[in-house]
């Protein structure tokens, strides 16, 4: 069996000085021409997507809130923008925005992602994520949110809701991208009739947080169901994602931590009652590769600069790419179908995943020779799926 890998983009790499280290430039990361730069690098080395980071607010080294910080890389693009743009630019690797699904409306990113998938003719995913935090909601000015205290219960209980209003967003935007039947365009000139109005549908979704009666603008998209992928660290996001997503992102610590990983991933698909394909799991993996002009010791260079150790929700790979291709084939044993990697540094540690990673795994037989479908979904053997509505019409 192959393994999926896919690379979370992010600014000028996972490392907060990332942007400091040699051969970066800093002052390309809000161009257009960077980003087309490293996806175009990613699909030379056949990867299955590459996710864009996002959020609704600044970065910050605390989890809690904003820092004062000024020596780190702040402020993004939008990741749907972004993605639509990149779309023409390529033909075979997946885009996946982040987009938060908190103080967004699910309408919105609906037709967002469906835009994507048109304009890349199939290509596309999403990573809804929850904001929890309170300056997060101070931008929007409707909720008020409490401190961000771990230890405290009622936090706990405040990010279990936000987990359910996310679960409710998602099925939301799936039963907006089913809305329009296939086929629907009629596009028939000499009767003046362009759309089928019978093979649109209400939604007519009725939630604690959501009332969306549908239909959606944009006509059903070449996967019918973009493919949704979730970032989860526990069993309620272990569960959120089992309720709507089809791959999940998770952060094993070693071999045997994996194992237990996957296996509280499938007991969450159990306890939601999870019908159809089981999830993709994927673990996701900071690295800092070894290469030509890049001996050891990249990554504590960068902790030096930054004035502190690196510290990660995944865990950090610092090495060879034959060392990481060792690892990667090990922890497969676990039950993970493949891994996100995360480059410490942009664009160095993609092009060793590229051009060093890569041809290590499919010299072991472990990676493909090309792209062997067109589409996301068909990449990760999930069938274009039926619109709800059209069955039961």
């Amino acid at each position: 069996m192959t393994l999926h890998l896919a690379v979370a983009l992010d600014g000028a790499g996972w490392h907060p000085a990332a942007w400091r280290a040699e051969g970066v430039r800093p002052d390309r990361l809000f161009t257009a021409g960077y980003w087309a730069e490293l996806v175009l690098e990613a699909e030379s080395g056949l990867l299955d997507w590459v996710t864009f980071e996002d959020s609704l607010a600044l970065q910050s080294s605390r989890f809690d809130g904003q820092d004062e910080r000024l020596d780190q890389v702040r402020g993004r693009l939008d990741a749907v923008l972004l993605a639509s743009s990149l779309a023409p630019l390529t033909s075979r690797i997946g885009l996946v925005p982040t987009t938060s699904t908190t103080h967004t409306e699910p309408f919105h990113v609906a037709i967002g992602i469906a835009s994507l998938d048109h304009v890349s003719r199939g290509r596309a995913g999403w990573r809804p994520r929850v904001s929890a935090r309170p300056d997060e909601a101070a931008h929007f000015g409707r909720r008020v949110f409490p401190p961000l205290d771990l230890a405290d219960p009622a936090v706990t209980a405040h990010v279990g809701r936000l987990l359910e209003e996310a679960s409710d967003a998602v099925e939301v935007v799936r039963r907006l991208w089913d809305s329009w039947e296939d086929g629907a365009e009629i596009r028939d000139v000499p009767t003046g009739r362009f759309i089928d109005r019978d093979r649109l549908h209400y939604i007519d979704f009725q939630g604690e947080w959501f009332s969306v009666r549908g239909p959606s603008i944009t006509p059903r998209s070449p996967q019918g169901q973009p493919l949704v992928t979730v970032l989860a660290h526990d069993t309620l996001p272990y569960e959120f994602a089992a309720r709507g997503a089809d791959v999940v992102y998770v952060t094993p610590r070693d071999r045997e931590d994996a194992e237990a990983v996957v296996g509280r991933v499938r007991a969450a698909e159990a306890a939601v009652g999870r019908t159809g394909p089981a999830l993709r799991v994927l673990a996701d993996i900071v690295v800092f590769l070894e290469g030509p002009g890049a001996g050891p010791g990249r990554k504590e260079r960068l902790d030096d600069l930054d004035g502190a150790e690196l510290e990660s929700d995944a865990f950090v790979f610092s090495g060879t790419p034959e060392a990481l291709a060792d690892l990667l084939l090990a922890w497969r044993e676990a039950g993970l179908d493949g891994y996100r990697l995360r480059p410490g540094v942009l664009p160095h540690d993609l092009t060793a995943i590229t051009r060093g990673l890569v041809p290590e795994l499919r010299a072991r037989g472990a990676f493909r020779g090309a792209y062997e479908t067109a589409d996301l979904r068909g990449r990760l053997g999930l069938t274009r799926p039926a619109g709800r509505y059209e069955r039961a019409s």
